[in-house]
């Protein structure tokens, strides 16, 4: 569970804080969550049970899309979990964490879930903020300094290669996980361990046994790739591009000016998983997902009593920003 240090008594957040709760929005929803890991479940479950059964075909291809959309729903899942959304208590969350993530999908959950804890102690810190660190791609022009050969010319023209790279988001998880388990820190390291392995040993033995060669090719590009795209596609938008922070502003200034919301509707709630209230949740990390849409208005209304920017926007024009701000990173490898 991502955790912060409580603000001081009286602090803007303070305030907020308590009109949240008044409004009983803290609340667990367990009636809501029975319903989505119970649909996402047995989503996953049936995606198989078609892949069994349909054997050696090329009709195995929109099988795998569908899985891929499985996939990133048991991420969001998990990640709801990691954050006690679902159950108050650390063992359960934990336990059906390492079930979504390790098991069900190849992801270590312990190694995801100090990723993510760091990210919301420091969000698009430069610094202490995993998810901006300068890895394939980079969100500051100073990290432009010292890029060479083909990692220069992918940083130089990254916003056009974006999608496509989000396509190897799926294996990098992985190689990530792995890499984590091997060097050890994690907590329950061999349970995690046995759970990755059981999953990636299944998940061969499966396009081996059943799939054609070809066909398992095609199978594990389409569906890794379109899940690798999706999952992307639902982080993008919450904070690239938005400023970076100083060190000086309080928790609740921290927490909003670096985050994007995005409208949209139900339709957006369900692909995005709640993510889409990027405000909110950063602000609640544990506030349960249907509750984030009920605290919009009360979160906005209270940032414009502080003169604080609140920013949101529809979901084309999130990633059309995330890309103006790296192609602007950009600019001095193309000179």
């Amino acid at each position: 569970m991502t955790t912060t240090l409580p603000p001081r008594a009286g602090s803007d957040f303070a305030a907020l804080s308590r009109r949240i709760t008044a409004a009983g929005l803290l609340r667990p929803r367990p009636g809501y969550y029975a319903f989505r890991l119970s649909t996402v479940a047995l989503a996953l479950v049936g995606g198989w049970a078609a892949f069994l059964a349909i054997g050696a075909s090329w009709w195995q291809l929109p099988v795998a899309v569908f899985l891929a959309v499985v996939y990133a729903q048991v991420a969001l899942v998990a990640h709801d979990l990691a954050h006690r959304q679902v159950f108050r208590r650390r063992r359960p969350s934990e336990v059906a964490g390492l079930i979504a993530g390790n098991l069900a999908i190849g992801m270590s959950y312990g190694w995801w879930m100090d990723k993510h804890t760091r990210h919301h102690a420091n969000p698009n810190h430069e610094d202490l903020d995993p998810d901006v660190a300068p890895e394939i791609l980079i969100w500051s022009r100073e990290a432009t300094v010292g890029r060479r050969g083909l990692v220069r010319f992918v940083n130089a023209y990254q916003a056009y290669l974006f999608f496509p790279l989000l396509t190897l988001l799926g294996l990098s998880l992985r190689r990530s996980s792995v890499r984590a388990l091997a060097r050890g820190g994690i907590r329950r390291r061999g349970l995690e361990s046995v759970l990755l392995g059981t999953h990636i040993l299944g998940y061969v033995a499966a396009l081996v046994f059943v799939l054609s060669p070809l066909q398992a090719v095609a199978f594990l590009v389409v569906h890794q790739a379109l899940f690798g795209v999706y999952l992307g596609c639902t982080f993008a938008p919450n904070h690239k591009g938005m400023p970076t922070p100083d060190g000086t502003d309080d928790f609740l200034r921290k927490q909003v000016l670096t985050s994007r919301n995005v409208s949209g509707g139900p339709f957006v709630d369900v692909a995005l998983g709640g993510l889409n209230y990027q405000i909110e949740h950063h602000l609640f990390p544990s506030m349960p997902t249907p509750n984030l849409r009920r605290a919009q208005p009360i979160v906005r209304g209270f940032c414009a009593e502080l003169g604080v920017p609140y920013c949101e926007t529809g979901l084309v024009a999130s990633y059309g920003e995330a890309l103006r701000h790296l192609h602007e990173v950009g600019a001095p490898l193309r000179q």
